[in-house]
């Protein structure tokens, strides 16, 4: 019997030449990651392990990223504490003005590699299967264990198999595949599962597409998600300076609990509507939803190539009166590059606010939180209720195409509606 992906990983990771589904082991982690409001609860429960040490100063990250730049004094202690903790151990600290959006960032300045197994005080850690790394989101006191032994105690998941077949057709792009997989199978349809996507039309999607469609799979339930590294996750590794790392594939006889094929051709611009990620309808049918604000951004579209995709429709023309718009590039880098371009002028022309890197509004932080029967779409990861502020506003989930028209219209439209 063959192994899926996540099995060769995880064997690797152990030492040991196979897996098996339901197996718990201790696999060593090649970084270990959290922000400032994960990691000041991961501080806390590190310092209490008796003669506590860190593995390796240089597999551990934190990113400033949640509550930064400080939106109150609260907020303001937790980011000194985590600080003070980063020069105390000498590990590595991502803050304001250096930082960004942590899954934007890490891999931007090479810290992931394929076949790396990556622990993340975050839900989004999944987000580095996009290179054929293993990334599983993981509570702060794991995350306080693994910093401490360089090892994560976990159990073998199943592995789901998604086939994606066709090409994009205009205006679609990787948050319309994940929104239409995610309502196929639903939030729990890959519960304590890895996906492991695949099929023809993978390796002619972007390495931005498939940030997206990794990042949004823990909205599915999912351990971790998985696309098989390929010449062009090379080229993005190398470009970033990374480590090559080690390029693994499924074997043609590994097991799966599902398989599921999708035809992305047939695919449209979609929204998730409140309150569940699953809950997926096309974008030209919610014509009659009027907003009161947008965001496009944050770390599921905070790249370059969605800063890019919301300039096409925004340029030329102004945000509506009514409507709030919020840009958020996902790092320093993502910014400055967005400025030489001109993006940011189109932004700023059509009455945009552009934010420095923050998660703020998308956990209802800071920086766009929603007061009682707002409505806003996002270009983010989650609509549940209250996510983004009152638990009577709420929250669409939609690509940076449809989310910079929706914001020109005041309701949810389409970018063949202004462009």
């Amino acid at each position: 019997m063959g192994h899926t992906l996540a099995e060769k990983i995880l064997a690797a990771k152990c030492g040991r030449e196979q897996v098996s589904p339901g197996e718990f082991i201790n696999a060593k982690v090649d970084l270990v990651l959290a922000s400032e409001l994960s990691g000041v609860l991961a501080i806390d429960a590190f310092e209490q392990i008796e003669g506590s040490k860190v593995f390796d100063p240089q597999k551990i990250v934190l990113v400033m990223d949640h509550f930064t730049p400080n939106k109150d004094i609260k907020s303001a202690e937790i980011v000194k504490r985590c600080r003070e903790f980063a020069r105390q151990c000498g590990i590595q600290l991502y803050d304001i003005g250096r930082a960004g959006i942590m899954h934007i960032l890490l891999p931007e300045r090479g810290l992931v590699s394929p076949g790396d197994l990556i622990a993340g005080a975050d839900s989004h850690t999944c987000t580095y299967g996009f290179i054929g790394a293993f990334g599983t989101g993981i509570g702060s006191t794991d995350a306080a264990a693994a910093m401490a032994l360089g090892e994560l105690w976990l159990k073998v998941p199943e592995s789901i198999r998604l086939e994606y077949q066709g090409e994009l057709q205009p205006w679609v792009c990787g948050k319309d595949i994940i929104l239409h997989t995610i309502g196929r199978i639903g939030v729990d349809g890959a519960r304590y599962q890895a996906i492991e996507m695949s099929g023809p039309a993978m390796p002619h999607l972007s390495m931005a597409d498939r940030f997206t469609m990794a990042n949004m799979a823990i909205e599915a339930g999912a351990k971790t998600a998985l696309i098989p590294a390929d010449e062009k996750t090379q080229a993005y590794v190398q470009e970033r300076q990374g480590r090559p790392g080690i390029r693994m594939t499924p074997d043609p006889d590994a097991e799966y609990t599902q398989s599921h094929v999708f035809d992305i051709s047939s695919m449209e611009p979609c929204v998730a509507v409140p309150f569940l990620p699953e809950n997926v309808e096309p974008a030209a049918k919610l014509g009659d939803v009027e907003i009161d604000q947008v965001v496009i951004g944050m770390c599921t579209n905070g790249n370059l190539e969605d800063m890019r995709a919301a300039a096409e429709v925004l340029e030329g023309h102004s945000i509506h009166p009514r409507v709030r718009t919020i840009i958020i590039p996902g790092s320093q880098k993502v910014y400055l590059d967005s400025l030489r371009e001109g993006l940011i002028e189109i932004f700023v022309q059509a009455g945009c606010a552009v934010s420095t890197p923050t998660c703020g509004p998308c956990l209802g932080g800071h920086m766009g939180v929603l007061a009682a029967r707002e409505r806003c779409v996002s270009t983010s990861n989650r609509n549940f209720r209250g996510r983004m502020g009152h638990p009577e506003s709420e929250v669409y989930l939609a690509n940076p195409y449809v989310a910079a028209a929706s914001a020109i219209l005041g309701r949810i439209g389409l970018p063949s509606e202004v462009v």
